[in-house]
């Protein structure tokens, strides 16, 4: 089963365009982008099409070439006091130390739960890809709790917070990193999590028949946008998300049902 990532977006579009004509106000989104990188965006065009759409306002600032971290934390400080919410496109320039910057975005305007100096209990939010990969389990009838679970890249937007969440979910998960662990862990996995950003690295070989394989990875291949997922991987999947149009438009509208959670002071 290839899902259809855009398909679930626009149903989640229908309730979140409801929930924004409930909330009686102007809401503004700031993203703080640094440097220049086609897949950066094209998550930005996505996501300010979709912000269009409910009626949100992106506030966009460009971090200049060379920029400190900060000059760079300045600026999470002074987007945030003019918007509801902030995103820190990841990745920054390599003369910012991220974790730092990250550290700069309050709890109550985190629509990524990405500040790492917050406890994930602590979070009023998930993040937007993990909330994305359940979002997929549960349309597809797969229940996490006791699914052997493997989760490849430990990164702030996909791995770590997808192994958290799936956690809490019941699963019985362990990360694969290219650094740490074994790729034949796949093989008996009911449930495989990608997002290590190598584009095609997962072959059918290292996959078990039936397993639902959701690819988060994303990564630019002679100007497309790649996972991390062999295509012919979807001939033995149940489950399959492609890349592009699999994971990603449905944590984008996560991106949204966040950001509404937040301003209405609700927790996920």
């Amino acid at each position: 089963m290839i899902i259809d990532g855009r398909a679930i977006a626009e149903d989640l579009y229908s309730s979140l365009g409801k929930r924004r004509g409930k909330l009686k106000k102007d809401i503004k989104l700031g993203i703080i982008i640094g440097g220049v990188n086609p897949v950066i965006e094209s998550f930005v065009r996505i996501k300010t099409r979709a912000a269009a759409r409910l009626s949100v306002e992106m506030v966009r600032v460009d971090l200049p070439e060379g920029v400190d971290t900060a000059t760079a934390m300045e600026a999470i400080e002074e987007l945030e006091k003019r918007t509801d919410a902030v995103i820190v496109q990841l990745p920054l320039p390599k003369e910012i130390e991220t974790h730092i910057a990250l550290a700069t975005i309050p709890a109550e305007k985190d629509v990524d739960a990405i500040n790492p100096t917050i406890p994930d209990n602590e979070h009023p939010v998930f993040a937007p890809v993990a909330l994305a990969v359940v979002e997929v389990l549960k349309r597809t009838g797969i229940n996490p709790k006791g699914k052997r679970t493997v989760v490849v890249g430990a990164g702030r937007l996909v791995g770590a917070p997808s192994a958290v969440l799936l956690k809490r979910l019941g699963a019985d998960v362990s990360l694969f990193t290219l650094e740490e662990g074994s790729i034949d862990d796949l093989k008996d996995a009911d449930i495989v999590v990608l997002g290590v950003g190598k584009p095609g690295y997962i072959k059918p070989k290292h996959i078990k028949k039936g397993v639902a394989l959701i690819d988060a990875g994303a990564s630019e291949v002679s100007g497309k946008i790649q996972g991390d997922a062999d295509p012919a991987c979807a001939e033995k999947a149940h489950v399959f998300t492609p890349v592009p149009g699999g994971i990603g438009p449905i944590a984008v509208a996560m991106i949204f049902r966040n950001l509404f959670d937040l301003i209405e002071g609700k927790k996920s």
